[in-house]
């Protein structure tokens, strides 16, 4: 038998290479090759060291390694990592538990993906809209808003309306009814006696950081109780510090049905997401309706434990927010000098590109060679969140980079 040799032997490029003939297509990564990483610095296979301000699109909130996740790792290793949920384990009530605390909220639902949090989280609505709301048997319909991200499964590219996500893979599920975001009329205007639920993210992500006008998620929830509608955020990127604050609607002090949250709940060793909701919402589900092997397994579950017990204390949200501060200001100053916009939120920032400097992919190649990485999105728009471990001194070495990658 032919062994694999060495990753460390061979190149960046022949690794880049080896990776075209066996792996599907599915992504166009920036040519870099990641072998090492500790707090905000990769390292790739040559030794070159790279700033992340990318951190795994907010699944490494806390940096990469982070020495109290690895230890909470290490010592569940030891002890016990899968039972299915066949079995109770010794770490799941903590978990859970901590959740409660942490979010405001009561029952949590443990899943693995983002998407697998969002889809779940779509059939307690729907399970909802029947039981408790009484909606007419299979008619159940759920408000989404333009430009959402939520997975990229079947069910969700159906309610997207971004082509690249849903051409080639229909039929599509039905039932979702997409309104403009940030337009609390047209969300009141869709909602009738069929509607479960409204699912939104507090700021949308993948759309370039959309961060929608003072008071929206406030109408959100009014409209959604009037209605006896579920509100669902979906947090899975803006939750658990990115923006300053525990979630993205504590900015506006208000509390969905049914919280959704993934990415850093894993702090970026293994993937971790949940449902997190009222409990009379979430009491419509029974032994057999759903489930998830490795939900909530034990190591996924000290890990979200110790995820929870780092925001606990405050510290990274203050970072966030007052780091945020120097974010800002520093894209304020790139405005008219090659940055036409910019919305930022904590440490979390879409940033526009003047076309005619380069294409968002083409600044982050230019990043990537001044040993910073983001990633670019929408064409001329580039994606900045870093690790909320990230100095002020790093934070401006990488903004000083940006105005060169723009020079």
């Amino acid at each position: 038998m032919t062994l694999t040799p060495d990753r460390t032997r061979r190149s960046s490029a022949e690794l880049i290479r080896a990776e075209e003939d066996v792996l599907a297509h599915n992504y166009h990564p920036l040519p870099v090759v990641v072998a090492r990483a500790e707090g905000v610095w990769v390292e790739d296979v040559e030794g070159r060291r790279y700033l992340d301000l990318l951190a795994g699109y907010s699944a490494l909130n806390f940096g990469h390694r982070h020495p109290g996740l690895i230890a909470a790792a290490h010592r569940q290793l030891d002890e016990l990592t899968l039972t299915s949920r066949a079995f109770h384990n010794d770490r799941l009530a903590g978990f859970a538990e901590g959740l409660a605390a942490l979010t405001g909220l009561d029952v949590t639902l443990p899943m693995n993906t983002g998407a697998e949090a969002v889809e779940s989280a779509v059939k307690i609505a729907r399970k909802w809209a029947y039981e408790v709301k009484g909606v007419a048997p299979d008619r159940a319909t759920i408000v989404v808003a333009d430009g959402n991200f939520h997975g990229r499964t079947t069910t969700i590219v159906s309610f997207s309306t971004d082509e690249t996500a849903r051409a080639g893979f229909g039929p599509f599920t039905p039932g979702f009814r997409v309104v403009p975001y940030n337009d609390p009329a047209a969300l009141e205007a869709a909602i009738d006696e069929t509607t479960a639920a409204v699912l939104i993210e507090p700021i949308q992500g993948e759309a370039g950081v959309l961060i929608p006008d003072d008071g929206y998620l406030a109408a959100v929830r009014e409209i959604t109780a009037r209605t006896n509608t579920l509100f669902i955020a979906d947090e899975i990127q803006s939750g658990l510090g990115r923006t300053g604050t525990t979630l993205a609607v504590d900015h506006e002090s208000v509390r969905p049905d049914l919280l959704l949250l993934g990415k850093a709940l894993g702090g970026g060793i293994v993937p971790v997401s949940a449902v997190v909701g009222r409990r009379d919402v979430m009491s419509v589900l029974r032994p057999g309706e759903h489930g998830s092997t490795f939900g909530g397994n034990p190591l996924s579950a000290a890990v979200g434990s110790a995820v929870v017990d780092l925001l606990a204390t405050g510290e990274f949200q203050a970072r966030a927010a007052d780091l945020g501060t120097g974010l800002r200001d520093g894209l304020t100053a790139l405005l008219g000098r090659g940055v036409v916009g910019f919305r930022a939120r904590g440490l979390w920032a879409g940033v526009d590109i003047d076309p005619a400097i380069g294409t968002g992919r083409e600044i982050s190649e230019r990043l990537m060679a001044e040993g910073v990485l983001v990633k670019d999105t929408h064409g001329s728009t580039i994606r900045i969140a870093p690790p909320l471990t990230i100095t002020a001194d790093e934070l401006a070495s990488a903004l000083a980079a940006l105005e060169k990658a723009l020079h």
